[in-house]
C-alpha cells in the first residue's frame, strides 16, 4: 500500500514536472523564451521543448500566420492633379523576426497594425502624388500597388513585419467633386454621341448621293441601249418596207395615204381644211383605187 501511494506521489509531482518544465511549439505560432524578463531565445520550429520552470522562465507565443489589416475608413488622398480621391485598401502581413516585432510592439499586434496602417497612408499618399487619376484608378493601378508594397517593405523590416501583400478595394471621388465629374463624363459623352450623328448624317449624305449618281449613270445607259435598239429596229423597218414597198409602188402610195388619215384623223374632234382636189384626198375620192 505504501509502494503504491508512493508510486503515486511520483507520477503527481512528474506530471507537475512536466508541466513546469515542457511545453509545445504549434506549426502557426512562435515560442519566445524569457529568463527572468529578458528574452533568450525564439523557437520557431514545431515540437515538444524544455524550460526551466516559472518564474524561472516563461513562454510567450506569437502567430506565425498571415494577417490581415483592413482599414474601417478609405484614406483621403491627392493625386498630381490636386483631385482629392478616397482610397480604400488592406493590407497582408506576417510576423518575419519575433524578436524585432517583440522590441517594437511587446507582442501588442493591435499597436503593430495601428503602426502599419500609418507608415501604409504616409506611402500611399507618396505614390499617389506622384500619379493622375486615370493612373491610380486604371493604366498604373497594379504598377501603383507593388511600388506601395515595396514602399511599406522598406518602412516595416527594422520592426520585424514583412508584407505578403497590398490591394486597393476602391479608388473614388469624394462627395463634393463627384457631381461636377459626372456633369464633365455625362457633357463629354453627349459631345461624342454628337459627333457620331454628324459622321453618320454625312456618310449617309454620301451614300445617297453616290446611289444617286450610280441612278443617273444607269439610266443614261439604259436611255442610251434602248435608243440604239430602237434605230436598230427602225432601220430593221424601214429596210422591210422599203424592199415592200419596192415591189408595189401604188400599194406604198395607197398605205401612206392611210397612214396619214390615221394621223389625221385619229380623234372624233380632229378636224383639218383642206382644198378637196387636193392630192390628199386621191383615195377618198376614187373609191375604186387600189
Amino acid at each position: 500500500m505504501k509502494k503504491l501511494t508512493s508510486l503515486l506521489v511520483a507520477a503527481v509531482v512528474a506530471v507537475g514536472a512536466a508541466e513546469l518544465c515542457l511545453y509545445t511549439v504549434g506549426e502557426r505560432e512562435y515560442a519566445l523564451v524569457f529568463a527572468l524578463g529578458e528574452l533568450r531565445e525564439v523557437k520557431s520550429e514545431p515540437g515538444l521543448y524544455v524550460k526551466l520552470p516559472a518564474p524561472l522562465q516563461n513562454i510567450v507565443y506569437l502567430d506565425k500566420r498571415i494577417l490581415t489589416l483592413d482599414a474601417p475608413n478609405a484614406d483621403l488622398v491627392q493625386t498630381s492633379e490636386k483631385k482629392n480621391l478616397l482610397i480604400d485598401s488592406f493590407v497582408r502581413w506576417r510576423i518575419a523576426d519575433p524578436r524585432k516585432y517583440w522590441v517594437s510592439f511587446i507582442g501588442n499586434e493591435r499597436a503593430a497594425e495601428d503602426r502599419v496602417a500609418a507608415l501604409l497612408r504616409d506611402v500611399l499618399n507618396q505614390t499617389v502624388n506622384r500619379r493622375t487619376v486615370n493612373e491610380i484608378t486604371s493604366r498604373e493601378r497594379d504598377k501603383a500597388m507593388e511600388e506601395i508594397q515595396k514602399g511599406l517593405q522598406a518602412r516595416v523590416h527594422d520592426i520585424g513585419i514583412d508584407i505578403v501583400d497590398v490591394r486597393l478595394k476602391r479608388v473614388d471621388f469624394t462627395p463634393e467633386i463627384s457631381e461636377s465629374v459626372y456633369r464633365r463624363m455625362e457633357a463629354e459623352r453627349k459631345r461624342v454621341a454628337s459627333e457620331e450623328r454628324s459622321k453618320g448624317a454625312a456618310a449617309a449624305e454620301r451614300i445617297r448621293a453616290e446611289a444617286d449618281r450610280e441612278r443617273t449613270v444607269i439610266l443614261a445607259e439604259a436611255y442610251r441601249n434602248a435608243q440604239e435598239l430602237k434605230g436598230e429596229g427602225d432601220a430593221q423597218a424601214n429596210a422591210i418596207y422599203a424592199k415592200a414597198f419596192g415591189k408595189d409602188p401604188e400599194f406604198a402610195k395607197f398605205y401612206r395615204n392611210i397612214e396619214a388619215y390615221k394621223q389625221s384623223f385619229g380623234k372624233d374632234s380632229d378636224m383639218i381644211v383642206l382644198d378637196g382636189s387636193g392630192e390628199f384626198f386621191e383615195f377618198m375620192k376614187d373609191s375604186q383605187a387600189k
